[in-house]
């Protein structure tokens, strides 16, 4: 028998495909198990192979996560949207973001395990820091009243993650996500573009 070249992946190809594999099943377990309870013998089980090629990879479980929840939020552009929108917007592209594209399921991920890991918590709080941040610089230049806007946003977009994604909470799972964009969206808003009451610290 004639092997073809298109039967036989070159050997960089094959190690492509190992690591996309060993992150698909890194993913899955981390959202199924946490970080805590995960082990690098049950994701190479789910991957199909031996526990030693993940170490070959990734070197170990914490450098696996790190790879396995490297996010980017992918935020719009907010210079291209008009700033009555932007709240909408936000919410919007967040809800596509988990109900629409597998891969993101490492957002989930991270929020299933921040209550339980430091490390995990302040992943995801370097996440919103770096990624939602820069929105509400583009609203305000200063720098203390748009790390609040910022935060006040994140609790809208990671308490609807939860409600919908995690807690199954009904009446936010059977919301059409139209009904979530202009109701969510308009909190959202104000956060970013209303009056702040109080001082600012």
């Amino acid at each position: 028998m004639v092997v073809g070249m298109n039967d036989v992946q070159p050997p960089a190809r094959r190690s492509d495909a190992t690591r996309a594999g060993i992150l698909r099943a890194a993913r899955a377990r981390f959202a199924a198990d946490g970080y805590q309870r995960a082990t690098i013998r049950a994701i190479a089980a789910d991957a199909g192979i031996d526990p030693s090629m993940v170490m070959r990879y990734y070197g170990n479980k914490a450098q696996l996560f790190a790879a396995a929840v490297d996010v980017d939020l992918r935020i719009p552009d907010v210079a291209r949207v008009p700033r009555d929108r932007l709240g909408e917007t936000l919410v919007a592209h967040f809800i596509r973001r988990w109900e629409g594209d597998p891969a993101d399921d490492a957002l989930l991920t991270l929020l299933r395990s921040a209550a339980t890991d430091e490390s995990v918590a302040e992943r995801l709080r370097g996440i919103f820091r770096e990624q939602v941040a820069p929105v509400a610089l583009a609203v305000t230049a200063d720098p203390a009243e748009a790390a609040l806007r910022a935060g006040l946003v994140a609790t809208s977009m990671l308490g609807l993650a939860l409600c919908r994604q995690i807690l199954m909470l009904p009446p936010i799972v059977a919301a059409a996500p139209d009904v979530l964009v202009v109701q969510v969206g308009a909190t959202v808003q104000r956060y970013l573009t209303g009056p702040l009451g109080g001082v600012l610290p």
